[in-house]
């Protein structure tokens, strides 16, 4: 089964999973903010160092499995794999959309 994401969440996994963290400018929006394992990123500058150091840590891939619409946020359910503890799990990614960017992204497992 295939899901059909919004365009900036599906180049979010793109990036994600092939670890070309310098594509971030292409789905987040300059002011941009994530918040992930008790961390804030705010800006693609961080954002761009937060997702390289993550693939170099974890080696991870996202499988998107499902996505909702949650009082205007997306919601995808998504398999997280790599080399971390209890791999793999199903995290929710919460983006915040507009303007064809992700502005905000918080990562829950």
């Amino acid at each position: 089964m295939s899901i059909q994401l919004p365009i900036p969440i599906e180049r979010y996994v793109q990036i994600a999973n092939s670890g070309t963290p310098e594509a971030v400018p292409e789905c987040f929006a300059s002011d941009a903010i994530v918040h992930d394992e008790g961390q804030t990123y705010e800006g693609v500058a961080a954002i761009r160092k937060w997702m390289a150091a993550t693939k170099k840590k974890y080696g991870h891939t996202v499988a998107p499995l499902e996505l909702t619409e949650h009082g205007g946020q997306s919601v995808l359910k998504a398999r997280l794999a790599g080399s971390f503890p209890g791999s793999p799990i199903t995290v929710n990614f919460n983006f915040i959309l507009a303007g064809g960017k992700i502005h905000s992204l918080e990562i829950r497992s």
